[in-house]
């Protein structure tokens, strides 16, 4: 058996008797019911999550990705391929935006070399290079499909060591020049729509260049055919390692009972192939933010989520989960620390 089968037969339905038990706690707090809305929904989640009434939050990592993409070479980035290299070398010096937003938020970050066009190891980032870059999607198949599973499989690998050293809520990110490209190709063969109405300017991309970055997209699954209903076949033809080690997190966390934080548009595109997968793994998801791709919306509706932070980023690395951590623990604290009626008298 495969590690993504092993994996899959794992993911259970959240657990329904402690989510009663959160939704009693709720509906006993001293406010109105449902009064503090998604906080309210967070706590509630995690009970079902956990499989526990009451759980700790404190513990926290951003799992970030990074990986080149062949598909730069038809122009569809504004920005030169080596600063994937260049900014993957800031994760470990906490001085980019995932690092910034996470030592305020007390959480941790690790970035995973999965896929960058460098041949010399980074000081303080794992080396699980699959290859130099994925292939030209727009000539042929972005990987091979053992590619695709070994990239998954890595996913599911880092969550699992991290869940082993106690964390107990983990977000995903990437960094990766050109990345969005095969995120809306994603999301275009699993939506059935015309990649234009999924595709967005990325890190900066001019505007009269968005027509031939869908036309890039376009030609890419005319040329491959993925099959939508196959999530490793649609990462395998016009895919990343990044997003497939994302969706492989996403599998990890759902099977081991941990909370997994989406960030932005391109942990869309791996939530996608994980649900395509194993749509059990949705319970397990939250949500962090709305990105400011043009595609964030069409995911987001596929994949039944609402995120509750709208602060118009799309910086992706991590970062919008990495915020999300406040709200969550926010949310648990609230949750632990408030009176109950039963505990004041308010003459309820």
């Amino acid at each position: 058996m495969s590690l993504i089968e092993s994996i899959c037969k794992n993911i259970y339905p959240l657990d329904t008797r402690f989510m009663e038990q959160a939704q009693a706690r709720q509906d006993r707090l001293i406010k109105p019911q449902g009064s503090l809305g998604k906080l309210e929904d967070i706590s509630i989640q995690l009970a079902g999550i956990y499989g526990s009434k009451y759980f700790d939050t404190t513990k926290k990592i951003v799992l970030s990705f990074a990986c080149d993409h062949g598909v730069y070479e038809e122009g569809v980035a504004p920005n030169n391929q080596n600063i994937t290299l260049l900014q993957s070398m800031n994760f470990p010096k906490k001085i980019n935006g995932v690092g910034t937003i996470s030592k305020f938020v007390g959480s941790d970050v690790q970035l995973i070399d999965v896929g960058i066009n460098c041949d010399e190891p980074i000081e303080g980032v794992i080396d699980c290079k699959i290859r130099k870059s994925t292939s030209n999607m727009a000539k042929g198949p972005a990987m091979t499909r053992q590619e695709a599973i070994r990239a998954i499989e890595i996913g599911i690998e880092m969550s699992e060591k991290y869940i082993q050293e106690d964390y107990k809520v983990i977000g995903i990110g990437e960094m990766g020049i050109a990345n969005t490209t095969p995120s809306a190709a994603i999301i275009s063969v699993i939506a059935g729509c015309d990649p234009q109405e999924v595709t967005g300017m990325g890190a900066g991309l001019k505007k009269e260049l968005l027509q031939h970055k869908a036309q890039v997209i376009r030609t890419a699954i005319e040329i491959n055919q993925p099959n939508p209903t196959d999530g490793i076949d649609i990462l395998q033809k016009v895919g990343g390692f990044e997003i497939g080690s994302m969706a492989g997190v996403i599998l990890g966390c759902s099977a081991n009972r941990v909370p997994v934080v989406l960030d932005g548009f391109i942990s869309y595109a791996a939530a996608l192939i994980a649900v395509n997968i194993n749509p059990r793994c949705k319970d397990y998801m939250i949500a962090s933010h709305y990105s400011a791709e043009p595609g964030a919306k069409k995911a987001l509706e596929l994949l039944g989520l609402d995120p509750f932070l709208k602060m118009d980023m799309r910086l992706g690395e991590g970062s919008g989960a990495a915020l999300a951590f406040n709200m969550i623990e926010a949310a648990n604290y609230v949750y632990k620390n408030m009176l109950t009626f039963d505990e004041v008298d308010m003459g309820m």
